[in-house]
């Protein structure tokens, strides 16, 4: 089992949507997928709930962290939905390690039973991000393309706590990050200048899905997404044309990392990447 870890300090920037989508595509493609909801919001548990795609464990995921939780059903696409309870985990500085360990536990028990695992996490830089980190395979970081969502970047990569280079450092050299996705991509000139930035400044972090120039993973803003995601639908199963139409713009970026995830195609490391940059 792979597991992903959708990860970035600053909220609103369409993770819980990306993640949807992702278990979506990596079910249709006949994966056995294990998402797992570690924001307290639970804006990734309710579209999968309201799908009816995802069969929901009994148990929320801060069991995951604190306890032994029982057994999964026994079906191809599991929700362990996130709850409130997730809240109360960071003010147990003392448990803070027993809570990476059952994490990691946990997913390892469980590894033959799927195929990807992908999981949602809370803004905040606590010990819910570092437990999915330091059990993770890979990370994506869905970005808007504002000022401080690109100087948020630094941080990602530099934070004291949560910083991938810490984690990786530290905890799990395995870690591998897939890139910078950027999000709800509008063709404005204010937002075409900031993607030449953002590409400019971070080229080696983001997620070519072609040979030509400035073909990298993006997801534009579409109104559809935020319906599917309301709705509980799955985006390319809606009637609307413009859907559809969203659906054939998003389809290479999210197949170019389901692919990664997978072991569908080789990618290289940030490291690789931040050493030939």
């Amino acid at each position: 089992m792979k597991t992903l870890v959708l990860c970035n300090q600053k909220g609103g920037v369409g993770k819980s949507a990306v993640a949807t989508l992702l278990v979506h595509l990596l079910a249709h493609r006949g994966r056995r997928v294990l998402a797992i909801d570690l924001d307290h919001q639970g804006n990734f548990s309710k579209p999968l709930r309201l799908s009816g795609r995802a069969a929901v464990s009994a148990i929320a995921s801060d069991a995951l962290l604190t306890d032994r939780p029982p057994p999964l059903p026994d079906k191809p696409c599991v929700l362990v939905p996130g709850d409130r309870a997730l809240l109360g985990l960071e003010r147990q500085p003392a448990l803070h390690t027993p809570f990476a360990r059952n994490f990691r536990s946990f997913l390892g028990a469980v590894e033959g039973a799927f195929d990807v695992c992908v999981i949602d996490t809370n803004p905040n830089p606590d010990i819910r991000v570092i437990a999915a980190l330091a059990s993770a395979d890979f990370v994506l970081s869905p970005m808007q393309l504002n000022q401080e969502a690109m100087d948020g970047v630094s941080g990602l990569l530099n934070h004291e706590r949560v910083g991938l280079r810490k984690i990786k450092a530290v905890l799990n050299p395995k870690l591998a990050l897939i890139g910078l996705l950027p999000t709800m991509v509008e063709p404005t000139p204010f937002q075409k200048a900031n993607f030449v930035q953002v590409v400019q400044q971070y080229h080696p972090l983001m997620i070519r899905i072609g040979d030509g120039p400035g073909t990298f993973a993006s997801i534009p803003r579409r109104s559809c997404i935020a319906e599917a995601q309301a709705e509980g639908a799955v985006l390319w199963e809606m009637k609307k044309t413009a859907a559809r139409d969203a659906w054939r713009e998003i389809e290479p970026s999210l197949t170019r990392i389901a692919d990664i995830v997978t072991g569908a195609t080789i990618h290289r490391t940030e490291a690789d990447h931040a050493a030939s940059a």
